[in-house]
C-alpha cells in the first residue's frame, strides 16, 4: 500500500472495438466503484467504426484512438504505455466484467500479495449466456494444458479481468497482439517468478454487440502461444 494508507491509484484500461452500447456505462460504473481511490479510467478504441470513443469521453474516460484495428494485445500495451498510474487494471469494455469486482483484484495489490491477480470467470458466477459452451470447453481445455505444462494451478487463463504493475508488465516483452495476449501474458509472468493469484469474479452476457473472438483462429493463436512458450528456454 502506497502514501501510508492511502491506497495505490491506478489506471482502469478498457480495450475497445465497436462497444458503442456498452462503453458509456462500463466507464460510469468504473467511476463510481472507485470513488475514494485516485484513478484514471483508460478507453483504448481499437479501429471502431462506430461512435465509441465519442461514447466513452462522453462518460469523462482519458480516450485513446487506434487508426485501425489492431487486435486486443495492441490495445493494451498501448493503454499501459500512456496509463498516468504504476497500477494496472485490465478489463474488457463489453459490458460482461462487472465493475464491483474491481475492489476484489486491487485488495491484492494494497497488500502486497501478488503481481498479477485474474479474475475468474470459473471461481466466480457465470450468469447464462456469459460465454459459449463450445467456447467454456475450449477455455478449460487450454488452461488444463498450462496447468499440466508449467505446473501451476489457474482456473481461468483466458480472463481479461487483470490487474498488474506497468513497468513489469511493458517489460515482459509480450508479443501476442490479438486475443492470445492473456495467454502470453500469463506465460510470461510465470516464467518470470511473479506470484500470480486468481480471485472469483461475475460474467454477464455479452449486450448490443458482436464479439471479435474467432474460435478457431484465436484458439490456434492461444495453442501456439502455449507451446512458443513451453519450448523457449
Amino acid at each position: 500500500m502506497s502514501n501510508g494508507c492511502q491506497p495505490a491509484p491506478v489506471s482502469v484500461i478498457l480495450p475497445c472495438h465497436n462497444e458503442e452500447p456498452n462503453i458509456a456505462r462500463v466507464v460510469r460504473d468504473c467511476r463510481r466503484v472507485l470513488q475514494g481511490r485516485a484513478h484514471q479510467i483508460l478507453v483504448v478504441d481499437d479501429g471502431s467504426s462506430d461512435r465509441t470513443s465519442h461514447q466513452a469521453d462522453r462518460a469523462g474516460a482519458d480516450v485513446i484512438s487506434l487508426a485501425r484495428n489492431m487486435g486486443k494485445g495492441e490495445a493494451l500495451l498501448a493503454g499501459a504505455r500512456a496509463a498516468r498510474h504504476e497500477l494496472l487494471l485490465f478489463m474488457d469494455g463489453d459490458g460482461q466484467d462487472d465493475p464491483k469486482d474491481i475492489p476484489r483484484l486491487l485488495r491484492l495489490f494494497d497488500g502486497d500479495w501478488a503481481d498479477l491477480v485474474i479474475g475468474s470467470r470459473f471461481l466466480g458466477v457465470l450468469y447464462p449466456g456469459a460465454i459459449h459452451p463450445l467456447n467454456r470447453v475450449v477455455n478449460q481445455a487450454l488452461t488444463a494444458l498450462i496447468a499440466t505444462l508449467f505446473r501451476v494451478q489457474v482456473t481461468d487463463s483466458q480472463a481479461g479481468f487483470r490487474a498488474l504493475k506497468r513497468d513489469p508488465f511493458l517489460a515482459l516483452g509480450i508479443a501476442a497482439r490479438e486475443y492470445d495476449v492473456e495467454t502470453d501474458m500469463l506465460l510470461k509472468a510465470l516464467k518470470a517468478g511473479w506470484r500470480v493469484r486468481e480471485v472469483a469474479v461475475t460474467r454477464y452476457p455479452r449486450g448490443g454487440s458482436e464479439t471479435g473472438f474467432h474460435r478457431l483462429r484465436h484458439g490456434v493463436l492461444i495453442l501456439t502461444a502455449i507451446l512458443r512458450e513451453r519450448l523457449r528456454p
